[in-house]
């Protein structure tokens, strides 16, 4: 047999797709459906929204960073981060702007800026031009995007080069 049958061709062209991480939002991607809670998918694969108040850290006060669900990228400090009044966590700046993408997003008949995380292509939420100095920016964030980091675990986790963010000296 010189070809492979078409089935067992569209079976290895899917784990490639899979494997290689180029689904987008809104198509199924099982293996990262099984890592997340059905909030969490709804979430960074379905563009939802958390109810406000009643998320992970809209009250979180303890340092440390803010990474992708998805992907583990470094997305927000807690050195950022403020109390927005609106529930959700709100934050100046991400930590670096490049692993940040901006599309336009005219869902709910207004035009608002969605922020994507770059490598893991998570909805993370929006960016509103009405936050406090010095960016004047209010990244308002989905909970359910994120994981904590606490400053105490940076280095054993590996975001050891984030301590300088925190007053702390980088290990390795």
């Amino acid at each position: 047999m010189d070809k492979p049958p078409v089935v067992l061709s569209l079976v290895l062209a899917v784990i490639v797709v899979v494997g290689a991480g180029l689904l987008r939002a809104g198509q199924e991607d099982p293996m990262i459906r099984s890592k997340l809670t059905p909030e969490q998918y709804h979430v960074v694969r379905e563009n939802g929204t958390e109810p406000p108040y009643r998320n992970a850290y809209w009250d979180n006060h303890e340092e440390g960073l803010y990474v992708d669900v998805v992907s583990g990228e470094p997305l927000f400090s807690s050195r950022d981060k403020f109390d927005s009044g609106t529930g959700w966590p709100s934050f100046t700046a991400p930590v670096e702007k490049e692993r940040i993408v901006e599309k336009t997003d005219r869902t709910l008949w207004m035009k608002r800026t969605e922020v994507r995380s770059k490598e893991g292509d998570s909805h993370l939420g929006h960016v509103f031009p009405d936050g406090p100095a010095p960016t004047g920016l209010r990244y308002c964030i989905n909970s359910a995007a994120l994981r904590f980091i606490p400053v105490d675990q940076l280095e054993a986790e590996g975001y050891g080069k984030y301590l300088p963010l925190f007053g702390r000296k980088a290990g390795r």
